[in-house]
């Protein structure tokens, strides 16, 4: 069949881990013998089409105040601007619908849609092509995507602004989506709770990886904490520094991956202990070096992840996880099986979980067996092939 993937990034233009989720699941489906195309945004001025490993690649000129690519950095008042501009954009409607046209494509896969906005759910509904919508995170339902307040404090209750800013999306989306995929069941029921798909069939499907499955043989001389993601406050990297400098053990190491609008902020903090070195972005390609150095992996989040890649990644390398115990996350980690679990926030119960795994070499053995048999060996193959499923169905 003929399929195109919506995705406001892609890479190279990466800023998180659905873009790489997308374009994984875009070659394993090419190397099914299906047709790919991607549609998403330019990281400058121009459009471009870009054929590569047999997809092809519509890159939009969309937003003109900057691009999406960009989105982390844009201050003052050109963000919410930017956010009312990206509501509906007729251009971005009109363009979609003539590529779906003249690619005759069979069926719409809408990831994360900022920077192209609304309109591309309403492309496939004009041309009556099925729309299958995969949340990664909360941009629906929060105008930052990530439920989190300016002073990185969950947002329970939205003010009435970001109210009417989701109240106009909801009017927005209608009923343009046909199917609604999620790696967790907390999505979905988030989505429900804020009177989303109500009416439409959601489906839990978890991520693959298309890494190669390969249980590392960890070293115990020194144990290696690792934290792979972005570097912002909403993520938790403060509580994991600070945990981590308040144990006194010379045989640890904390290695932070990521870059971010907090770094500054957290290489200060983690200037005074030479046990943590920040190793800055580091290419999906050679990610895989760094699972295989670790002993545990920490999600520390304060937000409501979805279902972090990191997490499946981690397991594929037998490397347990120790995550906070909110959103998506908990429906991966089984305490005490996978990795260990604590609250959101709490540094002295996330210090309790790695003193744990410090000093109790055995557990953490079992943990690394357990972490490697939590995911299929095919984790990709097993993903897609649930996801072309959904696609006949809807056909």
């Amino acid at each position: 069949m003929k399929i195109c993937l919506i995705s406001n990034l892609y890479p190279p233009n990466v800023l998180g881990g659905a873009e790489i989720v997308v374009e994984t699941m875009a070659l394993a489906m090419v190397e099914k013998g299906h047709e790919v195309i991607i549609i998403t945004t330019s990281p400058d001025d121009e459009e471009h089409v870009i054929n590569r490993d047999n997809t092809v690649i519509y890159q939009l000129n969309t937003t003109k105040l900057y691009p999406t690519y960009r989105q982390t950095e844009a201050q003052g008042i050109k963000k919410p601007f930017w956010h009312i501009m990206d509501l509906w954009n007729k251009n971005t409607l009109h363009a979609i619908k003539n590529i779906l046209v003249n690619e005759s494509v069979d069926v719409i896969h809408v990831n994360n849609y900022k920077g192209l906005s609304l309109s591309c759910f309403k492309a496939g509904k004009e041309l009556n092509i099925p729309v299958i919508y995969e949340s990664h995170d909360f941009s629906l339902i929060c105008p930052r995507a990530n439920l989190i307040r300016g002073n990185n404090t969950l947002c329970e209750n939205r003010n009435i602004i970001c109210n009417m800013y989701v109240n106009k999306q909801r009017k927005l989306l209608n009923d343009n989506v046909d199917l609604v995929i999620s790696p967790s069941q907390f999505m979905i029921d988030k989505f429900r709770e804020n009177d989303f798909f109500n009416n439409t069939e959601c489906v839990k499907i978890p991520l693959g990886v298309n890494i190669h499955s390969n249980k590392t043989v960890k070293n115990y001389d020194t144990i290696d904490i690792t934290y792979i993601g972005t570097l912002g406050k909403h993520k938790g990297v403060d509580t994991l520094i600070n945990a981590f400098k308040s144990i006194q053990n010379s045989d640890i190491r904390l290695h932070v991956i990521g870059k971010g609008y907090d770094e500054e902020e957290f290489k200060e903090l983690a200037k005074d202990d030479e046990r943590i070195t920040f190793h800055g972005f580091v290419d999906n390609k050679d990610i895989i070096k760094c699972y295989e150095m670790t002993n545990v992996l920490v999600i520390p989040s304060i937000c409501y992840d979805n279902s972090p890649l990191v997490v499946y990644e981690s397991f594929s390398t037998g490397t347990p996880v120790i995550g906070s115990r909110i959103g998506g996350i908990p429906e991966l980690i089984s305490e005490n099986y996978n990795g260990l679990l604590f609250d959101a926030g709490d540094c002295e119960g996330l210090k309790e979980k790695l003193v744990k795994v410090i000093s109790d070499k055995e557990l953490l053995k079992k943990l690394e067996k357990n972490a490697f048999n939590s995911l299929s060996h095919d984790s990709m193959n097993v993903m897609v092939e649930r996801i072309l499923e959904e696609y006949n169905k809807v056909l």
